[in-house]
């Protein structure tokens, strides 16, 4: 019963996550997405970004992303 209690006690620390600018060329290359209409996972795996990190972003740019796309 001691050890199970011990290893209870040890949490593994967080990973510190780091916030990622986006530049001028990452803009770019929403926008084109954007245009081109393409799946918001896809531009996720191709940007190595969260696809609320791109929603935001598209959000404040005032461009279109996905279903909310009209």
């Amino acid at each position: 019963m001691a050890k199970k209690a011990a290893k209870k006690a040890v949490k593994k620390k967080a990973k510190k996550r780091t916030r990622v600018a986006y530049t001028k060329a990452d803009v770019r290359e929403l926008r084109a997405h954007s245009k081109a209409k393409t799946p918001v996972k896809k531009i996720a795996k191709a940007m190595k970004r969260s696809e609320g990190s791109l929603r935001q972003k598209a959000l404040v740019l005032g461009i279109r992303l996905g279903h909310y796309r009209r």
